[in-house]
């Protein structure tokens, strides 16, 4: 069994609204092993991001989250400011979705990586200016000895994604969470940065969580996925069991919506996401699911095995196997 760096039981994550309390995250469990590339999927709103917010400490003080989170032995669920502050950036680092606010516009370049450095290492000036340089050179930014002493306008968007990966894997972390890194970033560019994440991934043997909306990223990168829907795990396994027999109607509906070769009209879900200050009663998804029934409309489904994978869908054995690719 591979080692398990990150491990989260039944993360809860609650906002005080106006209009009352909206339950965003409701009992996650997610588990990352050690120097595995985990997908996270998911419509925007179904708690991907915010439960890994969660997880570093960075939701803000009208959240109350409740759960467990155990990096390297570590409890992070209710640990101080302090004990966060030396976690993040040395065990647990984070790709955010828009490296321009990620990044000090009136500091250069190396200075950034350097004070990361620094932040967690007992090095000189000197030493955390070469190694930001190294850094550079890693994910694959040209002329890094130049590069250091620009700043973040100067730099197209691509280059400063790879900027804050550098930044992000400047300690060496055990897990390295990818928050839509490639979201406004062309096709081209957007292997580029799969490229970098990967061949950090390799060198430094550091775990990978990655959350998109794209499933043809997870496709290209991800060993495991795992799917989320309305605060909850729906579908969790290997890649290509989650690709070629998708257990959860959810999971087929954003597998049969992905363009294809070949096929002339896309496949959309119908519906929306629930709202989720008035959540439905039972399977959430039950309300847009041709495969609906009235046994969907009663407990919450929990995450049972099915064949290799696991699924929340009380019929999922009842569910025509389908070949997604085929």
């Amino acid at each position: 069994m591979a080692e398990k760096v990150l491990q989260i039981r039944d993360l809860h994550v609650t906002f005080d609204t106006p209009l009352g309390p909206l339950e965003a995250v409701r009992g996650v469990d997610i588990e990352v092993e050690a120097g595995e590339l985990l997908g996270v999927v998911g419509e925007s709103g179904s708690g991907k991001s915010v439960s890994f917010l969660a997880t570093m400490g960075l939701l803000p003080t009208r959240a109350r989250v409740t759960g467990s989170a155990i990096l390297a032995g570590e409890e992070l669920i209710g640990a101080s400011p302090k004990k966060m502050r030396d976690v993040r950036g040395r065990l647990l680092s984070m790709i955010f979705q828009d490296p321009l606010s990620a990044l000090n516009p009136v500091h250069r370049i190396g200075d950034q990586i350097s004070e990361m450095l620094r932040s967690h290492q007992d090095l000189t000036h000197r030493e955390s200016g070469k190694r930001a340089i190294e850094l550079l050179d890693i994910v694959g930014i040209p002329q890094p000895a130049d590069r250091a002493r620009q700043y973040p306008h100067e730099f197209s968007g691509g280059m400063r994604q790879r900027v804050v990966i550098a930044i992000a894997i400047a300690n060496n972390p055990k897990v390295l969470i990818a928050d839509e890194p490639t979201t406004a970033l062309d096709v081209t560019v957007q292997a580029q940065i799969l490229e970098v994440i990967e061949r950090v991934q390799a060198r430094f043997g550091t775990a990978v969580v990655l959350i998109t909306h794209d499933l043809g990223v997870i496709a290209r990168v991800a060993d495991r996925v795992n799917v989320m829907y309305a605060g909850r795990n729906v579908e969790q396994g290997p890649i290509n069991s989650v690709f070629d027999h998708p257990s959860h109607p959810y999971t087929r509906g954003l597998l049969a919506s992905l363009p294809r070769a070949g096929k002339q009209r896309l496949k959309p879900i119908t519906g929306f996401p629930p709202n989720m200050l008035q959540p439905p009663r039972g399977c959430a998804f039950h309300p847009r699911c041709e495969f609906a029934a009235e046994i969907c409309r009663g407990d919450l489904p929990e995450l049972r095995q099915v064949d290799d994978l696991q699924s929340a869908c009380v019929r999922a054995k009842e569910l025509p196997r389908i070949g997604i690719f085929v």
